[in-house]
């Protein structure tokens, strides 16, 4: 594991260098979004004067349709111009700190898990309609095969107003990591380890209603009530779900969750394990209204590049275990 120490000195040789050009690009950018925004204000007050938005009786419709049009096209001003910033941060300078910490591990800014090994993880049984994500992160950690990238799935509804026209509503599944790796036991069947909202909101009763989640398999019973006051597991074999949960491997999650502060979903199946953090921001997004030359911004993506290889770590998983290599 590299040091802060490390990560500086990287910063100072390399990274420095590269980003130079990419603050030079980026306060192009601000300037050239600022021009183009004065021009669209100035337009629809344009607009307003001359439709008699300031007069006794004004023309909203005018207005309402000008501010429209305005705001989509400084949106497809910031959309052209930021693309390719964008990109060329992710390819030269996401790409260079993937490589400082780990010359094993793949970076591809494109491309994401696959909607099948999503669907593979049973962690989120409904199928999405949509499904997006980048930022994709794979190799070999040790002795442990890892993959994970920025994953956001969604479901649609269709409704129908007082007036017969239709609507479509788009709901998140789930938005964040999602993470993939061997796990150091070989194992058959399905674990499903979920945040334990029920109980946390009902209580015993609570409780009861984890039994009946026939989706999920029956309702596994552990001999740790701290882990249960936090997660509600799922299987389809009581003896495999505990040869998979150890004592040891229970507090290594609790204490990732509290690393991570967030929601936490994860899966053990056939042999992997899979594991969904929620996230709102995207990770590894360059800055466009703040320098990119700042050491500070540089570390805040290195920790969350080390927070999610860190799983190996924290889980123990190159400590391969029995019958697994």
């Amino acid at each position: 594991m590299k040091t802060t120490e490390d990560l500086k000195k990287f910063y100072r040789e390399k990274l420095y260098i590269a980003l130079l050009p990419l603050e030079r690009q980026r306060k192009k950018i601000v300037k050239v979004l600022a021009i183009t925004g004065a021009v669209i204000t100035f337009i629809v007050l344009g607009v307003t004067i001359l439709t008699g938005g300031f007069s006794r009786s004004p023309n909203l419709f005018a207005f309402i349709l000008s501010l429209i049009l305005g705001l989509a096209a400084f949106a497809g001003a910031y959309f052209i111009v930021a693309k390719g910033y964008k990109n060329q941060f992710k390819s030269e300078i996401i790409e260079k700190l993937v490589k400082f910490f780990d010359e094993g591990l793949y970076y591809n800014p494109e491309l994401r898990i696959t909607s099948e090994n999503y669907m593979a993880s049973r962690i989120f049984p409904k199928e999405p309609d949509r499904y997006n994500g980048e930022d994709y992160i794979s190799g070999k950690l040790g002795k442990t095969a890892v993959e994970f990238s920025e994953v956001h799935s969604e479901y649609k509804t269709e409704s129908t107003d007082s007036k017969g026209r239709r609507h479509t509503n788009w709901h998140t599944i789930f938005k964040g990591i999602f993470f993939i790796a061997d796990f150091n036991k070989a194992f058959e069947g399905v674990t499903v380890v979920l945040p334990d909202t029920a109980e946390k909101l009902f209580g015993f009763f609570g409780t009861m209603l984890q039994g009946y989640n026939f989706t999920r398999g029956k309702l596994i019973k552990l001999e740790d009530p701290e882990f249960e006051k936090e997660f509600a597991v799922y299987g389809d074999n009581q003896v495999t779900a505990r040869y998979i949960l150890s004592t040891s491997l229970m507090e290594k999650i609790m204490e990732f969750k509290k690393k991570t502060g967030r929601p936490l979903h994860m899966s053990f199946v056939n042999s992997r394990l899979y594991i969904a953090v929620s996230y709102e921001k995207n990770l590894f997004e360059p800055k466009l209204f703040a320098t990119l030359l700042d050491f500070e911004l540089v570390l805040e993506y290195y920790k969350d590049l080390a927070l999610f290889t860190g799983i190996v770590e924290d889980l123990s998983l190159n400590d391969r275990l029995w019958s697994k290599d």
